[in-house]
């Protein structure tokens, strides 16, 4: 397998890239990346300290997958930030490719997410919260192979 530009990559090698959840969520998301809209996502500092996880890194590259754990694209990670929640921008924000315009519709959503069941069950924390000061990851990709394709 190669990227774009050429370069090999062996897909067995690659971490996965999960958005959200499997189901309509993840889905969504991934049909997002794939036709570009989504080239930004963020992430909870709990949830990678919880997995006992290295936080994403420039140049990292891993294999989106979809609801049914399929192979679909390999992206490379272009930018991190580390910021407090309340320091999220609006340009970050619309470059998730979920439609959102403002932060409040962003945060919103997002808070749904991370209070929801499934990731507080995930962090293992059933009271789980977040607020302005709660860490997040900022990461922003490009898509350098599409693996329907190939």
């Amino acid at each position: 397998m190669t990227s774009a530009s050429g370069e090999p990559f062996d897909l067995a090698s690659l971490p996965r890239a999960l958005f959200a959840f499997p189901g309509p969520l993840r889905d969504m998301l991934v049909a997002a990346v794939l036709d570009g809209r989504k080239t930004a996502t963020t992430g909870l500092v709990a949830d990678y300290e919880r997995g006992d996880e290295a936080l994403p890194e420039i140049g990292e590259r891993s294999v989106v997958v979809d609801s049914t754990d399929r192979p679909v694209a390999v992206i490379e990670i272009t930018s991190v930030r580390v910021v407090p929640l309340g320091e999220v921008d609006v340009a970050h924000a619309v470059d998730e490719g979920e439609g959102h315009t403002t932060i409040a519709q962003w945060r919103a959503d997002h808070e749904e997410f991370w209070h929801g069941q499934e990731m507080r069950s995930a962090l293992g924390d059933p009271t789980f919260t977040v607020d302005d000061t709660t860490p997040v990851t900022l990461e922003r990709f490009r898509v350098i192979a599409d693996l329907r394709t190939a």
